[in-house]
């Protein structure tokens, strides 16, 4: 089994001892995810660029037009602003509307009624209104599809109050966090990495899994170093740690998953364990996600650090088309063990 198939197996557990059977891929559970939805809630529709007819930029909804019908299925115009405007007026209005974007990038286009209605409309109203829209959009980089088409911009929308920002890392988490979204009454944006698509887990044979959109979880157990993370870097990530310990480290691997509101408690108890950590982020150093992790471990657990926090980012330009240049851009797993064993250097 090669890494990939290692990370999404790892992934695929619950830790509970529940037996698991049937292997599926990423893209296969965001499927059946949305499929349940569409068939338990008749309010819940799927809209989108290229969703029905073509199945989806990323193959996610193919054949549910078949399935469900065009009043179900809604192929929209090329207008981000537009459609997702529509689908937080439907929320408003009643609806449970489940509208994709086809790349985080084209999101920008849609940051007017993300952040100033649909995340700020039950402040506004006071508390009349919610907005029960769920957004899904592909986040990352690493498939040589440059610079506009590769960013994370997680973080970005992490920063604003009145939404919930999930980043399912595991085949469990694609297939089981769109339920509990849709039920939350406010937006909530799910941010799917494109390198994961094609990763495969195991879920159990009846029923679908029970997933915490609240909060982090480890993916793996440590004692030396906490390896903080989400999304593909988190695959780097357990990567590194194998690595690691092969070398004598022990590294304790967080899956941060859900990125507003962040899970300080897990993180915490980790970092109080481990005494040094890492924090992994696809975006940017300036002003990334990792950047406000570092900031609340040192608020909350300063004084049980034993070596300065590091991070492990993108480097601070726009993501290079060409295959070398690409990877040279983003954080890999040489570049995490590297962070690791410098702080494993210094001294307490």
């Amino acid at each position: 089994m090669g890494a990939s198939g290692r990370f999404a197996a790892r992934c695929g557990r619950t830790g509970r001892g529940r037996v698991m059977g049937r292997r599926i891929s990423y893209r296969e559970a965001l499927r059946e995810a949305l499929r349940e939805a569409l068939k338990n809630d008749s309010r819940v529709f799927l809209m989108g660029e290229d969703i029905g007819l073509y199945g989806g930029a990323y193959a996610v909804s193919k054949g549910l037009l078949e399935e469900f019908g065009p009043e179900r299925i809604r192929d929209t115009p090329l207008s981000e602003l537009g459609f997702v405007g529509a689908g937080i007026g439907a929320a408003i209005g009643g609806m449970r509307p489940i509208v994709e974007i086809m790349t985080v990038n084209f999101s920008l286009l849609a940051l007017d009624p993300i952040v100033n209605t649909a995340a700020m409309l039950r402040h506004m109203s006071g508390g009349q209104f919610s907005v029960p829209v769920v957004i899904r959009m592909a986040t990352g980089a690493g498939r040589q599809v440059a610079a506009q088409h590769s960013n994370s911009f997680e973080g970005w929308y992490a920063h604003v109050p009145g939404l919930r920002i999930l980043a399912p890392s595991s085949v469990e988490d694609a297939r089981g966090m769109l339920a509990p979204a849709l039920a939350d009454p406010d937006p909530v944006l799910i941010f799917e990495h494109a390198q994961l698509y094609n990763t495969e887990g195991e879920l159990p044979v009846d029923g679908s899994p029970a997933v915490d959109i609240r909060s982090a979880i480890v993916r793996r157990s440590g004692a030396d170093v906490c390896l903080i993370s989400y999304g593909a870097c988190l695959l780097k990530s357990l990567q590194a740690a194998e690595k690691l310990a092969e070398q004598g480290v022990s590294a304790e691997v967080i899956d941060l998953r859900v990125l507003r509101p962040l899970d300080d408690a897990t993180v915490m108890r980790s970092v109080r364990k481990c005494r040094r950590a890492v924090i992994i982020d696809e975006g940017w150093r300036s002003g990334s996600l990792a950047a406000e992790v570092m900031a609340r471990i040192c608020e909350q657990a300063f004084f049980d650090l034993d070596a300065p926090l590091v991070r492990v980012c993108s480097e601070e330009v726009p993501i290079p088309y060409t295959h070398h240049l690409e990877q040279a851009a983003l954080p890999q797993v040489p570049k995490i063990i590297n962070a690791v064993h410098a702080l494993m250097g210094a001294a307490p």
